[in-house]
């Protein structure tokens, strides 16, 4: 069994519902993050969107997680219709103990998780170590703890 990290995102809709579901269908969680409402980083105007991370003890690789991810969003019936546009749910997967990828369509460790606040700061409750010790939220980043689903 691998740790591994998946990072939950939505900004349309019932918010908490699409995370609630979407971790309530995932297989292996060891524990979920806070909650975390961040302004949308780069793309259109959008509405704030809803960010956590889950942990996982699980026997997937990389890719098999991959594959889960895009489930999840299907089950969301997320539709891609701009890069970085609004979404009922986006899930990543951030980081695989021992796995490096680097694939067109999957790159883990995530390529900008140490960039965002919406990933690190939910990141850092379930695994402090993995956090740069000279990290701080950029200022341009907010975001607000409210606490479980």
């Amino acid at each position: 069994m691998a740790r591994a990290f998946l990072g939950l995102g939505s900004n349309m809709g019932d918010r908490r519902a699409y995370l609630r579901d979407a971790v309530a269908a995932l297989a292996d969680v060891v524990a979920v993050s806070p909650a975390y409402e961040t302004d949308p980083v780069g793309g259109p105007e959008q509405d704030p969107f809803l960010n956590v991370v889950v942990e996982l003890a699980t026997d997937a690789t990389p890719r098999e997680l991959l594959e889960v991810c895009r489930e999840r969003e299907a089950a969301a019936e997320r539709v891609r219709r701009q890069r970085w546009g609004p979404r009922t749910l986006d899930v990543d997967v951030l980081w695989v103990e021992g796995a490096v990828v680097h694939e067109p369509d999957l790159v883990v460790p995530h390529p900008r998780m140490f960039e965002r606040a919406f990933v690190l700061e939910p990141l850092r409750h379930l695994a402090p170590e993995l956090i740069p010790a000279d990290w701080v939220v950029p200022e341009d980043q907010a975001v607000r703890n409210i606490g479980e689903l």
